[in-house]
């Protein structure tokens, strides 16, 4: 199938960038669906401010991005009835997501490929009401969604081998390096992994073992470093499948298996330590530290990438 024209459902945060990687290629026409008027330009521009600033977009380029992006509040608009490959973009709430792939169906061709953009939630949940099952795929990008070049192409129950190949494809025509999850579990593929690390990073100042600020520098100035090189795997074939063996046979009883959230956690929420939010976490954040860590994370994504 011929993919022209794409269509984003929901214009917030994740919306908008979504919009903004599509629009990279001339090759797709882009248009983005809210419920409420929103400045879809102005959000675009805000977020690749530091881009600018960097050097890797031209304002140019960024505007003419940005002139191939439409906008509507119409559902019945032509706008949305001639995509050819829908990416929703709504709140994490199942009712909402469903309603809204429910109100497309109603309005797209059958052959209109659908895609739930989600962490967490289960494309095959999100789908089970639908008509077409079969043409309906999860594709979870990473925050911040214009930098992160990861995005996973979840299956559903019923999703086809042709629409998973298919939106492969496009992502990759839009500089996305696609994975593809083989069956719809829980967190995916690289959310299992992360939250696998999170666990035992939690676990470890639970138990006094360390503090926060000296698991995060430890991971840091470690194997922190290397991941962007050397994936896990990779690594286990690099030392060898023995001493894989061996060192999982003495530590694995030892890790953090808790299949509950940690009562650590619990108490932060107790206390009101909501992180970034409120101030503290884990560890104690002025805003001009927040601030620091938010922009400093983008800069350090923009000359990873683009070693600028």
């Amino acid at each position: 199938m011929e993919i022209k024209n794409i269509l984003i459902a929901g214009g917030g945060m994740m919306g908008k960038n979504i919009a903004y990687v599509f629009a990279s290629n001339p090759a797709y026409d882009i248009a983005v669906y809210d419920l409420f008027e929103t400045d879809v330009p102005a959000g675009i521009r805000k977020n690749c401010k530091q881009l600018l600033d960097k050097g890797v977009l031209t304002e140019a380029e960024l505007e003419d991005r940005i002139s191939r992006i439409s906008f509507t509040t119409d559902i019945d608009s032509e706008l949305v009835k001639k995509a050819d490959l829908v990416v929703e973009a709504v709140f994490e709430d199942m009712k909402v997501k469903r309603e809204t792939f429910a109100k497309l169906e109603a309005r797209c061709r059958p052959d209109t490929i659908f895609c739930t953009n989600t962490s967490v939630m289960s494309p095959s949940e999100i789908s089970a009401e639908l008509q077409y099952r079969a043409r309906f795929v999860g594709t979870h990008f990473w925050n911040p969604g214009h930098l992160i070049p990861l995005v996973e192409v979840v299956k559903s129950d019923a999703t086809s081998d042709e629409t998973a190949e298919t939106v492969m494809q496009v992502l990759k025509a839009v500089g996305k390096e696609p994975v593809l999850c083989k069956k719809d579990v829980p967190g995916f593929i690289a959310n299992r992994m992360q939250h696998a690390l999170w666990r035992e990073a939690i676990s470890i100042v639970e138990n006094g073992i360390a503090d926060a600020e000296t698991v995060d520098k430890a991971v840091r100035y470690s194997f922190g470093l290397r991941l962007p090189q050397l994936g896990p795997l990779e690594n286990s074939d690099m030392v060898g499948t023995q001493l894989t063996y061996n060192i999982h046979s003495y530590i694995l009883k030892s890790l953090e298996d808790s299949h509950e959230a940690s009562p650590l956690l619990s108490r932060m929420l107790e206390e009101g330590k909501m992180g970034f939010k409120s101030g503290e976490g884990f560890m104690k954040w002025t805003e001009e530290e927040v601030e620091k860590s938010n922009s400093e994370l983008n800069e350090y994504l923009i000359r990873m990438l683009y070693g600028k």
